[in-house]
């Protein structure tokens, strides 16, 4: 009775190497059949994280959810997102449409000579406060500088 327990017990134990093994890297890094930057890319996180170097756990920030925006919105359409997202406790979703805000934001014409200094805009500041705040815990002061940014004129 032992044998026949003990010997498929033996050879499961003996094929879990198989299942452990991962799965190769490609050239470019992603896993095989995921080009990188479309589809659902891992890892997944519905939680805000890697805003700055007090929430980082991991050299490798995770995909978050989209807002639902359109692609060609103004940045407003992005801040009201991320303040729904943050009323709604999903912070994830608020930190990625905060950063679609700012980038929608940077969308400006400058001279090359001065392409890599940082935008003095009053919007970028209110958007960075509001991310800093996410990144310690502080939805309601999150909330708060989001709707200040909302009214600014700059969000179009």
């Amino acid at each position: 009775m032992t044998v026949r327990i003990v010997l498929p017990v033996v050879l499961l134990l003996a094929s879990l190497p198989a299942f452990a093994q991962s799965v190769p890297n490609t050239p470019n890094g992603a896993r095989p059949g995921n080009i990188p930057g479309t589809g659902q890319s891992l890892p997944l996180s519905n939680n805000a994280s890697n805003i700055n170097a007090g929430d980082t756990r991991s050299s490798i920030a995770p995909r978050l959810p989209s807002p639902d925006v359109s692609e060609d919105a103004p940045p407003r359409a992005y801040l009201e997102a991320a303040r729904g997202a943050l009323a709604a406790n999903h912070t994830g979703q608020a930190q990625e449409a905060m950063e679609r805000a700012e980038t929608r934001t940077l969308d400006r014409s400058v001279a090359r000579s001065r392409a890599s200094d940082a935008s003095a805009q009053p919007l970028i500041r209110q958007i960075s406060d509001a991310r800093a705040a996410l990144s310690i815990g502080d939805r309601g002061r999150a909330i708060q500088i989001l709707d200040a940014a909302i009214r600014n004129p700059e969000a179009g």
